[in-house]
């Protein structure tokens, strides 16, 4: 099992792109782990929500809809600077999802404009000519519905 790390700082209403394609899609990933940290902890009061997508985004919101199947995780990290409080993190990994093709990672700051970092790691696995076949063709339904 090979696992590709991939890290950043994203500005908030931003939208990153992970390079993974390839021209024979026959290499495939699915989401192990991922993470979100504030870029200037316990300096700033920050509600941030980033969510990772197998399709182009054309828009950024801070808005977690679990039934869109082109979701593959979502986190959110919240901290308020002046309360003395913890900060609060929750983690959403659809890790059943498999996909060939870039990922699409966006960021909103619901309060303010905060930048964040971020964390994924991808398993990487060889597929097969239906898998293959499977999840490109998912990746096609899903641009066209949008």
């Amino acid at each position: 099992m090979t696992i590709k790390s991939f890290r950043g700082l994203i500005a908030d209403d931003t939208i990153d792109t992970v390079v993974l394609h390839t021209n024979t899609g026959s290499t495939g990933y699915k989401i192990t782990k991922f993470e979100i940290m504030a870029n200037r902890p316990g300096a700033q009061t920050i509600e941030s929500i980033v969510k990772v997508y197998k399709v182009p985004q054309t828009t950024v919101d801070g808005v977690i809809d679990f039934s869109d199947n082109t979701l593959l995780a979502a986190a959110i990290f919240e901290n308020n600077s002046g309360s003395g409080s913890l900060p609060f993190y929750q983690f959403a990994i659809f890790d059943n999802e498999i996909f060939n093709q870039d990922i699409y990672i966006t960021a909103a700051d619901v309060n303010g404009s905060e930048s964040v970092n971020y964390h994924i790691e991808l398993e990487q696995m060889k597929l097969d000519l239906n898998e293959n076949t499977v999840a490109t063709l998912k990746d096609i339904r899903n641009i066209a519905s949008q």
